[in-house]
């Protein structure tokens, strides 16, 4: 009879692969190998050449231009004449690394609910698409630091100045890629003006939400309002008190100028001229905080009607550099209602002015191109390589399965 433990050891014999064998595989195969290798070279070039895809590079500067010119004249009459110019231009850096990080954040959100919009063009919704995704941030917009962390690893020592160099942003490079050079320089202008109007959308929307959150503040004003009202009612009746009681003892002497606080117990000691003055200080004080108060109510009054126009502009349009404008219109508007001499009217609108103008140089002046973009193919050597694994990968299975069917023939008819 036939041993099993024998026919096992002989079958594992037959089935095991020693270095010999794959010595033989290669020199009986290599040609084989070779040629589906360059053939895998040729499909894979091929396919990058006709089908690779393309990938400009776009640069937009950070920089905010800042003018400021100075001339005092001063004349006294001890024949003394001062004449002072100053001219200065400051180059600062408009995005900080924080507003960097918070638009990284924010603008993924702004791009989805743009893209989802029904008329939206349909040849911007793939770039737009891949925009709402906040990985596309951190892998298509390079921030370009004034110290990269190489450079300031080879410097001896950090002062506190390269220290923040260190964090300022010099200029962003954004990336976008296309099936072709032109599908690819439009995706890359695409995201550079997202870039500059979405960062002025998402600011003048968190300014709206400031003047928002004034004018909730009416109720409390006018509980102010209400409270000091009342207080002052009290300063008139201790102002009378006090009359009454200097007319019963009038002064024989000087008025006390020692500092007490009128409020303070040991304040009833001081004579009745020094009280009187200290309530007549405490009615003028309410009667100027309630002054403050109602032109804050003023203001607050024109902070709506600003809001009752900027708010729907809002919710339909997206593009901040436009919103900007429709803003500074209505600026204007309000501004051309204004009486002569409404200082407190002018403060508002002169607050909100300068906030509209500062977004509109931040992201249209400041975030500009620096030069032409460019573009160039890429995957050329991934393609390569993926169509050699290919092709290599399937002649040596081929190979493989040919070789084990050959030796399953030849155990089956030995004498052949």
């Amino acid at each position: 009879m036939n041993d099993p433990s024998k026919w096992n050891d002989s079958s594992e014999a037959e089935t095991e692969i020693s270095l010999a064998d794959i010595v033989e595989f290669i020199q009986e195969s290599w040609k084989q190998l070779v040629f589906a290798g360059i053939a895998g070279a040729i499909l894979g070039f091929g396919g990058w050449y006709f089908l690779g895809s393309y990938k400009a590079e776009l640069i937009l500067l950070n920089n905010t231009n800042t003018n400021t010119n100075t001339n005092t004249n001063t004349n006294t009459n001890t024949n003394t004449n001062t004449n002072t110019n100053t001219n200065t231009n400051i180059n600062t850096y408009g995005l900080d690394l924080v507003a960097w990080r918070t638009l990284s954040k924010s603008l993924p959100n702004l791009a989805n609910q743009i893209a989802a919009q029904d008329n939206f063009p349909a040849e911007r919704k793939a770039i737009y698409g891949a925009m709402s995704d906040p990985q596309w941030w951190i892998k298509n917009i390079s921030p370009n630091y004034v110290i990269s962390k190489a450079e300031a690893k080879d410097l001896p020592m950090i002062s506190k100045d390269l220290d923040s160099a260190a964090t300022k942003i010099l200029s962003f490079t954004i990336f976008a890629s296309g099936q072709s050079k032109e599908s690819s320089l439009i995706n890359a202008r695409i995201a550079s003006e997202f870039f500059r109007t979405g960062g002025a959308y998402l600011q003048l929307k968190s300014l709206i939400n400031s003047y928002e959150g004034e004018t909730s503040t009416v109720a409390e004003i006018r509980n102010q309002l209400t409270q000091i009202q009342v207080n002052q009612n009290y300063y008139r009746k201790r102002i009378e008190a006090l009359e009454d009681l200097l007319k019963r003892f009038p002064n024989r002497g000087t008025i006390n100028t020692q500092l007490l606080d009128p409020k303070e117990n040991s304040s009833k000691y001081l004579p009745v001229e020094n009280q009187l003055i200290a309530a007549n200080n405490d009615l003028n004080n309410s009667k100027e905080l309630i002054a403050r108060l109602n032109d804050r109510l003023a203001q607050i009054e024109i902070v709506k009607q600003f809001l009752e126009q900027a708010v729907p502009l809002v919710d339909t349009q997206t593009d901040g550099i436009l919103l900007t404008k429709s803003f500074l219109n209505i600026e204007a508007k309000l501004r051309s209602n204004l009486s002569a001499g409404d200082l407190i009217g002018q403060l508002v609108l002169d607050q909100l002015r300068s906030q509209l103008v500062a977004t509109e140089t931040l992201f249209f002046k400041g975030l500009e191109t620096s030069t032409a973009s460019t573009t160039k193919k890429i995957g050329m050597l991934k393609a390569t390589a993926a169509g050699i694994a290919i092709t290599g990968f399937a002649m040596l299975a081929f190979l493989l399965g040919r070789k084990i069917m050959r030796n399953l023939k030849l155990q089956r008819n030995p004498g052949s």
